[in-house]
């Protein structure tokens, strides 16, 4: 049986603006490609032009061998999750499209996956071309088309066609020019911006992390460091391997006056806490506050800094002066003592966020947590590197805040605000 890979996408200069889509069919076995589709569809959401790119890929890879397995691959997290029978299709707009792509091949013959938008270049090229086009008041034509030479780069270069696929490329192009960045680049396909809108974007609350109403309205995580214990004004490593202490006085009060300010703002519709004694206290007094229920998550726990508990920076310098050094320089590095290098963190941090936005999709949850997690969920979010997490400050008793879109897209909307305890 023939495996076609199916890649697709779609875009829109406005979100609803003038839209097209791009879709490519290729032979998983050889990487050829088999056959492109393009379309300018005149004014569309970004979902839409997305969806119809999706119909187009499956049509013609059903008019290349209608018996064949089908591998679809999208940067559109929305289209991926909903065929996937993960997400509800809520959308009037959504759900035609959805039963037509579902309606092309048989369920256990087709597969979707999420692939990094740099992936989805050729598909990406294709949608670019045929908005183009439109804004021309042409139809894309197969035979004009650079997208596959673009994409692919010349077989001068010794490149086969499956190594160019996975390279990432610095922005997204139109058809004129490889360095010419995409019209997209403040529409619907922006990284800052919520692809999966419907409506015309609408500014942001003032609650410092609210985002305009969309279809598939974000996750947002308000993040919250807990309040201090005697171990914080000392500025000691204070981690998840060590006594496991509870909040001063003074971080008791500082609890009380995030749940006020977070009462007053009234917007976080579930509490998650770190299992430990500090994260707890901090959870539970907002959570009295609101009257919700705290969850507890042992992936956000603090990262343990082994022998290092307990000690503060220049103890560690005097005591492990060589681990220290490399523990600074390399973020695979792990204290002393076997603790917990912030590589692996990251890891564990990566797979509680993405477990907590499947079960908290389109709502706003306060996760109580440490400094390490609060960072490392920043980072990702912003696409820094590992040693940005040395270039931080959080307060104790801070807020900041990171929204999730349904395609993938992260947006910091607040870091480090300690205003309510002023």
């Amino acid at each position: 049986m023939r495996e076609f890979i199916v890649e697709a996408d779609g875009g829109s200069r406005g979100n609803p603006g003038p839209a097209g889509y791009g879709a490519v069919v290729i032979d998983a076995a050889t990487g050829e490609t088999l056959a492109e589709r393009a379309e300018y569809i005149g004014i569309a959401t970004n979902n839409v032009a997305e969806y119809r790119g999706l119909v187009a890929g499956l049509r013609a890879a059903h008019e290349l061998d209608p018996a064949a397995r089908v591998r679809v691959r999208m940067d559109s997290k929305l289209v991926v999750e909903q065929l996937s029978g993960r997400w509800k299709i809520k959308h009037p707009d959504m759900k035609p499209l959805a039963a037509e792509a579902a309606r092309v091949f048989p369920p256990d013959r087709i597969t979707y996956e999420w692939m990094p938008r740099e992936q989805n270049k050729h598909a990406d090229r294709l949608a670019n071309e045929a908005m183009d086009a439109g804004k021309r008041g042409e139809q894309w034509s197969p035979s004009e088309s650079t997208a596959e030479l673009l994409t692919q780069g010349s077989a001068a270069h010794g490149k086969g066609r499956g190594e160019l696929r996975d390279q990432p490329h610095a922005a997204r192009t139109s058809t004129t020019s490889v360095s010419t960045p995409s019209p997209r680049g403040e529409a619907a396909k922006s990284e800052d911006d919520a692809r999966a809108a419907h409506n015309v974007a609408t500014p942001a609350p003032s609650t410092g992390w609210g985002s305009a109403p969309d279809m598939g309205a974000p996750t947002t995580f308000v993040l919250l460091r807990h309040g201090e214990t005697l171990l914080t004004p000392q500025k000691r490593f204070s981690g998840s391997g060590g006594t496991d202490p509870s909040l001063s006085d003074v971080g008791r009060e500082q609890a009380e006056r995030v749940a006020a300010a977070l009462a007053a703002r009234g917007t976080v519709q579930a509490i998650v806490a770190s299992p430990l004694t500090r994260t707890r206290q901090t959870a539970a007094a907002v959570a009295a506050r609101l009257g919700l229920d705290v969850a507890i998550e042992d992936g956000l726990r603090e990262t343990d800094f082994g022998a290092w508990e307990g000690l503060t920076f220049a103890e560690v310098q005097e005591r492990y002066p060589d681990d220290l050094k490399t523990w600074l320089a390399s973020p695979k590095a792990e204290p002393t003592g076997g603790g917990e290098s912030f590589a692996a963190t990251a890891r564990r941090i990566a797979t509680t966020r993405d477990k907590l936005i499947a079960s908290y999709a389109g709502r706003t949850v306060l996760l109580v947590t440490h400094v390490t997690p609060i960072k490392t969920l920043v980072r990702l979010a912003i696409g820094a590197p590992p040693e940005s997490l040395y270039r931080m400050e959080l307060s104790a008793a801070s807020l900041s805040a990171v929204a999730y879109y349904a395609d993938g897209n992260a947006s910091l909307r607040l870091f480090n605000d300690t205003s309510h305890l002023r």
